[in-house]
């Protein structure tokens, strides 16, 4: 399907998960000199204005990020992200916001690669012109260019089909992101089976998928198959902002799920996830939950406001 327009929900509290999560493993990554590569299966636009066209429609921004603008407190991984999205916006005013690629493309080094795919038309044609703005402004400023030589490569298809060629990568280390629209039901069906042939391909990687928690009952289901998968670990974390309505439209809580996290994972979001809830959460229904399989043991925190 497309119709769906990741602009909608630019710098809401799941993208604020979401790529806080992604930042901590590419850095995880970045600590040896091999090569990282980035796979990103559905990059969207990977720049989105706050100010205006479809973001401005239902300002979810303000569920998210604007919570965290102006906050001297943040936790360090919370500190780094903002510091990374005000490098956006040097007028100090939130106008602009960063998809994942853009994350990914400020936390990785020269050497690394990025593979992004997107298979809507007019979000492929504005990710390609958004990373050339990217690139242009980098070399004004005598900064390095994003997409110089092969470093970054940008592709018009369906990430799922794509990420097939890919793996393993040649320095046998890197991060595949997964974070379709779920708006067709077989979304889910393909994250599990593009992650089970992903891991014979290509078995020590790290693989983050986001996904909604919602009453759908593919959603509900999705964790439970993935965690039995054959792989090295994984770990679930699922922040909740709020109490979901009677009607169940609405997005009040999304997860991420790691498979082969790094050791550093699980320590960081305990520290982090309360601090989420407390900036995030607007009711008593707030709350996250963080397994990991590699300790078989669940720990659930919630808040009560």
């Amino acid at each position: 399907m497309l119709s769906y327009r990741h602009a909608f929900h630019a710098g809401n509290h799941a993208d604020v998960l979401k790529h806080v999560v992604t930042m901590q493993l590419l850095s995880y990554l970045g600590q040896k000199d091999a090569a990282t590569m980035y796979i990103d299966t559905h990059a969207g636009a990977g720049l989105y204005a706050l100010d205006g066209g479809y973001a401005a429609k239902n300002a979810e921004f303000e569920s998210g990020i604007a919570r965290l603008w102006d906050r001297k407190d943040l936790p360090a991984p919370l500190a780094e992200y903002v510091k990374l999205i005000k490098g956006l916006n040097p007028s100090g005013k939130m106008r602009y916001y960063p998809g994942s690629p853009y994350c990914a493309d400020k936390v990785m080094r020269e050497h690394d690669r990025l593979r992004l795919f997107e298979l809507h038309p007019a979000d492929f044609k504005i990710l390609q012109d958004n990373f050339r703005k990217v690139e242009a402004h980098a070399a004004a400023q005598g900064e390095r260019p994003s997409t110089r030589g092969t470093r970054m490569m940008i592709q018009k298809g369906d990430g799922f089909q794509g990420l097939k060629a890919l793996l393993p990568p040649p320095s046998r280390r890197g991060l595949v992101l997964i974070d379709p629209p779920y708006e067709d039901k077989g979304d889910y069906k393909r994250v599990k089976d593009t992650l089970q042939d992903a891991l014979v391909r290509f078995a020590t990687g790290i693989y983050a998928v986001w996904y909604p928690v919602l009453h759908r009952m593919e959603s509900r289901q999705l964790p439970d198959k993935l965690k039995r998968l054959t792989s090295n670990g994984w770990l679930n974390v699922t922040l909740t902002v709020s109490t979901p309505s009677p009607d169940g439209f609405g997005l009040h809580s999304s997860g991420m799920f790691v498979i082969n996290p790094p050791y550093t994972l699980e320590p960081m979001l305990r520290d982090l996830m309360p601090f989420l809830v407390t900036a995030l959460g607007t009711d008593s229904g707030a709350g996250f939950t963080l397994e990991s399989g590699a300790t078989l043991a669940a720990y659930t925190g919630t808040r009560r406001v």
